[in-house]
C-alpha cells in the first residue's frame, strides 16, 4: 500500500504546496483566477441543496489499472494553504475480485499550521481501482476485517459496489418514471442563461511535466485542466465567481501519453435553486496520427456561489437546448436524487439507534419526552437549506451524518388553534393525506399521546402496502412564541405484530409545528427524518422529480380551510 498511498497524494494534490512544480502552479493560478483567490470550500453541510458526497480523480497506475474507471467519493472540510502541512492517510477497506475499495471512511486528509499548532479536516474520499496485469485483470486478494469499524466498512463497500455497477440503469429507470417538476415560480425567469452560452472548449498539449515515467498523463493534471473550463462555464451562469463543491462520476475511460492533444468541453446541465451541475469530457488524439478522437475522461462538477457570509445564492434558471440539451437537463435531476440516495442509503450510522421502539406502560413517560424532543430539536437546528418554492409551499432539506431530513412550510388562513386541533385527529389524517389508506385508533395513553395502526398504500415499486404503529403526541405551546407540536414516532405493540399482508415501515422522527402569524393565519410546517424505507420517495420529490409533496400540502391546506368551523367533539378539551 506504499505505493498506493503514493500514488493518491499525487492525486490529491498534495504538490498544491510546492509552487516550484510546474504543472500544479499552472493549476493553482487559474483556480486563484477563477475563484478570486479563494482555496478550498465551506464545510458539505453548510447552506448549499446539494450533498457532499463526490467523485475526485485518481490516476490509476497506468501498466497496471489503464482500463479501469477510477471512481472516488469526496466532501471538502476547511481549506489548505501554501506552507501547512497535508497527512494523508489511505487504506484498502475492501478487495472483490478485480477491483479493490480504497478508503471507504474517505481517503483521509487533514491538514495542520505548524505555527498555530491548530489542526482540520481537508476531505475524505472513496476509490476504486481495478488491477491489469498486461492484457489481463488480477485476481485480488480478499482483505480480512479486523476491528468494528473495519468490519463495518468492508460491508458497505459492497452496497457501494452494487450501486456503482447499477448506476446506468438507475439513471434509465428514474428518466422513464419520473417527471421533471421545476421550481420556476420562486425565480426569475426573466434571468434565463442559455445552455449553450455556458459552453466551453478548451485544447491542451501533454508535455513532459504533465506525465508519470511512463509518459502517461497525471490524472490530478487532467483534474486541474477539468476544473479550469468548469469553472469558466459555471461562471459564465452564474456572473460572478463559483466555488467548486463536489465531483462525481470521474471516471477514467481510457489514458493519454505525453505528446496527445486534450480536448477538454464543458457545458452547465442544470441550474438548481442554490448549485449547478456541470458536464465535463476529455478526449484525447496524436496531431497527424489518428483520424478520431479517443474519449478518455468525464465527470460531472457542481458549483455554488458563495456570498459575504459565505451563504449560496439563488442562481438563474438555465434554458437547455433541444435534443441532448434536454437530456442532460433531466439526467443532472436524476444525478442529485441519486446523491441523496448514496448518501443516506449506504450510511452505516444509521443502524446504530433502533427506530420503532417497544411501547410499555413503564417507558410511556420517556417515549413521549423523547418523541416531542426530538421534533423541537430538528425543528430549531439552523442550517435547513431551502430547496424550492411553489406558489408559496416552501421544501426544506437537512442533511447530517446520519438521516436526511426534509420540512414542509405553507401558511392558511385559519386560527392556529383549529389547525392544531383538526390535524391532531390522525383518523381524519385519510381525508387530505393519500399515504394514509386508513387509521385505527389502538390506544388512547392519555389526553396528549395516542397509538394507532396506520395502513399506506404501497410506493414506487413495492407490491405490498405498509403499515404503521405510531405514537402520537400532542402539545399545547408552554409559552409565548413556543408552537404548537403533533409528534410522530414508531414504536412497536404486541397486539399489532408484523403480518404477511403488509411490509412494516417506520418513522423515527416526524410531526407538524403550528405558528400564529397573525388573526386567522397560521404557518403550518411539517418535518421528517428520512428512514431507509421512505428514503427513495423523498429524494425523488427533493430532487424535483415528482410533485407528491406539494400536492399533499395543498390538500391539507383545504381540509384545514373546509373545516376550520367542524371540530371533533373528541378534541374540543385539548
Amino acid at each position: 500500500m506504499v505505493h498506493t498511498a503514493q500514488y493518491l497524494a499525487y492525486g490529491l494534490r498534495l504538490r498544491v504546496l510546492k509552487p516550484h512544480v510546474p504543472e500544479v502552479s499552472l493549476a493553482r493560478r487559474e483556480r486563484r483566477r477563477c475563484h478570486g483567490g479563494r482555496r478550498g470550500v465551506p464545510e458539505p453541510h453548510r447552506g448549499a441543496d446539494e450533498p457532499a458526497r463526490a467523485a475526485l480523480p485518481h490516476q490509476p497506475a497506468r501498466r497496471a489499472e489503464r482500463r479501469a474507471a477510477a471512481q472516488v467519493d469526496r466532501h471538502h472540510g476547511l481549506p489548505v494553504r501554501v506552507g501547512q502541512v497535508v497527512n494523508i492517510k489511505a487504506k484498502v477497506n475492501r478487495a472483490f475480485n478485480s477491483s479493490m475499495e480504497v478508503c471507504g471512511v474517505g481517503i483521509q486528509v487533514a491538514s495542520e499550521d505548524l505555527c498555530s499548532e491548530k489542526q482540520w479536516n481537508v476531505c475524505k474520499a472513496l476509490a476504486t481501482f481495478v488491477a491489469h496485469r498486461e492484457l489481463s485483470k488480477v485476481k485480488l486478494k480478499q482483505t480480512t476485517p479486523q476491528t468494528e469499524e473495519e468490519k463495518t466498512e468492508h460491508s458497505v463497500a459492497a452496497e457501494r459496489r452494487r450501486m456503482r455497477l447499477l448506476y446506468a440503469d438507475t439513471i434509465k429507470d428514474l428518466l422513464a418514471n419520473c417527471v421533471i417538476q421545476d421550481d420556476l415560480e420562486s425565480r426569475d425567469c426573466s434571468c434565463m442563461v442559455p445552455a449553450e452560452r455556458t459552453r466551453v472548449e478548451s485544447v491542451e498539449l501533454v508535455l513532459p511535466p504533465h506525465a508519470n515515467h511512463q509518459g502517461n498523463t497525471f490524472g490530478g493534471q487532467i483534474m486541474a485542466w477539468m476544473e479550469n473550463v468548469a469553472t469558466i462555464a459555471a461562471s459564465r451562469l452564474c456572473r460572478a465567481h463559483p466555488t467548486l463543491k463536489t465531483i462525481e462520476m470521474f471516471h477514467f475511460r481510457g489514458p493519454s501519453q505525453v505528446g496527445d492533444r486534450l480536448v477538454l468541453k464543458a457545458i452547465v446541465n442544470n441550474a438548481f435553486k442554490h448549485s449547478m451541475e456541470v458536464g465535463v469530457c476529455v478526449e484525447a488524439y496524436r496531431q497527424g496520427a489518428e483520424t478520431q478522437r479517443r474519449h478518455i475522461n468525464s465527470a460531472f462538477m457542481t458549483f455554488v456561489v458563495l456570498d459575504a457570509d459565505d451563504q449560496p445564492r439563488t442562481l438563474p434558471w438555465i434554458r437547455p437546448q433541444p435534443g441532448d440539451g434536454e437530456r442532460r437537463y433531466r439526467e443532472a435531476s436524476a444525478r442529485k436524487k441519486i446523491r441523496l440516495d448514496r448518501k443516506y442509503i449506504v450510511s452505516c450510522k444509521q443502524t446504530e439507534m433502533p427506530i420503532s421502539v417497544p411501547w410499555d406502560p413503564s417507558n410511556q413517560v420517556y417515549l413521549s419526552y423523547n418523541n416531542v424532543s426530538s421534533l423541537k430539536m430538528l425543528v430549531t437546528k439552523d442550517n435547513w437549506v431551502l430547496s424550492s418554492e411553489i406558489n408559496q409551499v416552501r421544501l426544506y432539506t437537512l442533511e447530517d451524518d446520519k438521516f436526511l431530513s426534509f420540512h414542509m412550510e405553507m401558511l392558511v388562513q385559519v386560527e392556529t388553534i383549529q389547525a392544531f386541533l383538526l390535524l391532531s385527529d390522525l383518523l381524519r389524517r385519510p381525508e387530505w393525506d393519500k399515504h394514509y389508506r386508513s387509521v385505527e385508533l389502538v390506544q388512547q395513553v392519555d389526553e396528549d399521546d395516542a397509538i394507532y395502526h396506520v395502513i399506506s398504500p404501497a410506493l414506487g415499486g413495492d407490491a405490498k402496502p405498509q403499515d404503521f404503529v405510531i405514537l402520537a403526541s400532542r402539545r399545547k405551546p408552554c409559552d409565548n412564541g413556543d408552537p404548537y407540536v403533533i409528534a410522530l414516532r414508531s414504536v412497536t405493540l404486541p397486539t399489532h405484530p408484523e403480518t404477511p399482508a403488509y411490509r412494516r415501515g417506520e418513522t423515527l422522527c416526524s410531526g407538524f409545528c403550528f405558528w400564529r402569524e397573525g388573526d386567522q393565519l397560521t404557518k403550518v410546517s411539517y418535518y421528517n427524518q428520512a428512514t431507509p424505507g421512505f428514503l427513495n420517495y423523498v429524494t425523488t420529490n427533493v430532487a424535483g422529480l415528482s410533485s407528491e409533496f406539494y400536492t399533499t400540502v395543498k390538500a391539507c391546506e383545504q381540509f384545514l380551510l373546509d373545516n376550520r368551523s367542524d371540530l371533533a367533539p373528541s378534541l374540543q378539551t385539548l
